[in-house]
Formats: structure tokens, C-alpha cells, sequence
């Protein structure tokens, strides 16, 4: 039996506990948060432009956002880049988050529907659901078993060519970005709590290639702070090669 398909069988939300977001302090600090989530677009918004640029939302008839903040980005592809009859689904670990995100899209009616998540890394939705499966700045505050559950229920929910679209907090590539992200990390160290719980990741561990196949990939580093950008569409792993 392949590799790859043993361990997504084994490791399905049916079959093996269920982990939990296990960011320091990450509810109560975006509950504080809140609306001021939007100043963070100084380095989040160009990297944003680039996964909107690569994702092929246009094509897109349903969306589910893992981590929905306060709901700018959902009503930015809602307004902007998805189909008219699109349907968008989205879960936050954040009361405040949630509140802040469906007032947002209260103009979007029955299209676009925000969930409180419990913190259990498993998506509302059944088995190949979606066309796309987005996490902007949410994977950065995981652990790494957090994460490889994220990418598990992305590739479980996601129709055959369907994408996950992540843009995360990652480590530099040039001087500035590198000194940013080494002073963020020693920071993050010291006291998660002042950066939110985030701290710049790299995610190629978790992507499989026989579980995915990247599409685009690209660091960006506005203001010296580096953000990556990944579009990964899943591959379907074929009933022969579960024998």
C-alpha cells in the first residue's frame, strides 16, 4: 500500500485524535486585537495580491477559509474575484473575529457563512467539498502537528484539482528580511504573546508531493518582513495505489 495513502487513511478525522491549535495566548490575544488585525496590512496585503493574482478564484465555486480575522479578505474575494453564485464558508478560533467577520459580510447574505471553531484542527465539511482551501497567517501560529492536520483536512475536503492558498509568516531570504524574522523569532521566544503567538515557519516538510503539487510559490518581504506565499493543488491518490 503507498505510503502516502496509509498514512491519510490512518491519520482522517475518524481515526486518530483530534489535534488542537496550540498557539500561546493566540485567542485571548486576537480577541484583544481585534478590528486592529487590519494594520498588519503594511506586509500582509502585497503578499495577499500575489496568492489573489495565482489562485484562480474566478473559476472557484466554493471557498473555505481556515481562520476567516475579521473577515477582509472573504469580502475582498466575494466583492472582487469570485463567481456571483460562489458560496464562501470560514471558522475563527475568536469571538470577536467571528462578530467582526459576519458584519462584515452581512451584505453577502446566505453566501457567506462564519463559524466559531472550537480549536480542533478538522473543517466543517464533508469529503471533497471545496474548490479551494485558504489560510492567510494562521498556519505561523501553529504547532507542527497543528499544521500536518491542517494539510490533511485540506486534501480531504478538496475536490480533484482543487488548491489550497496559504500565505504565512516565513523566515528571510536577504539581509533586512532575514534580520526581521531572526529579531521576531527571539522575540517570540522570549515572549510569545507580543507577536501574537506567530513566528515565521517554513512549510516544505508538510507538503507532500504525493499528496500535492505546487502550483506557485514566492517569498515577498515588504517593510523587511518576509511572508510566503504557496498554491498547492491536491492530487488524488488512485484506489490501486492503496493495494
Amino acid at each position: 500500500m503507498h505510503r502516502v495513502a496509509v498514512e491519510y487513511e490512518a491519520r482522517r478525522p475518524d481515526a486518530w485524535q483530534q489535534s488542537r491549535i496550540e498557539s500561546v495566548g493566540g485567542q485571548a490575544y486576537y480577541d484583544r486585537f481585534g478590528k486592529n488585525q487590519d494594520g498588519q496590512g503594511f506586509y500582509e496585503d502585497p503578499a495577499l495580491d500575489e496568492l489573489i493574482a495565482h489562485a484562480g478564484f474566478e473559476t472557484a465555486d466554493s471557498v473555505f477559509e481556515f481562520g476567516s480575522g475579521t473577515g477582509k479578505f472573504a469580502a475582498r474575494l466575494l466583492q472582487d474575484h469570485l463567481p456571483p453564485t460562489a458560496s464562501y464558508r470560514s471558522v475563527d478560533l475568536s469571538p470577536i473575529m467571528i462578530g467582526l467577520a459576519r458584519q462584515r459580510l452581512e451584505p453577502y447574505g446566505a453566501r457567506a457563512k462564519v463559524a466559531l471553531s472550537e480549536g480542533e484542527i478538522t473543517f466543517p465539511l464533508a469529503d471533497h467539498a471545496v474548490d479551494r482551501v485558504v489560510s492567510n497567517y494562521v498556519l505561523d501560529l501553529f504547532s507542527d502537528t497543528a499544521i500536518q492536520s491542517f494539510f490533511l483536512e485540506a486534501h480531504r475536503t478538496l475536490r480533484p484539482g482543487g488548491r489550497v492558498c496559504i500565505a504565512s509568516l516565513t523566515r528571510g531570504v536577504g539581509l533586512p528580511s532575514r534580520l526581521v524574522s531572526s529579531l521576531w523569532m527571539a522575540v517570540f521566544r522570549l515572549k510569545p504573546a507580543l507577536v501574537g503567538g506567530c513566528r515565521p515557519i517554513k512549510l516544505d516538510a508538510f507538503i507532500d508531493s504525493h499528496c500535492w503539487h505546487i502550483a506557485y510559490r514566492n517569498i515577498l518581504a515588504p517593510f523587511g518582513v518576509p511572508s510566503e506565499v504557496w498554491i498547492l493543488e491536491a492530487i488524488q491518490v488512485a484506489p490501486s495505489a492503496r493495494e
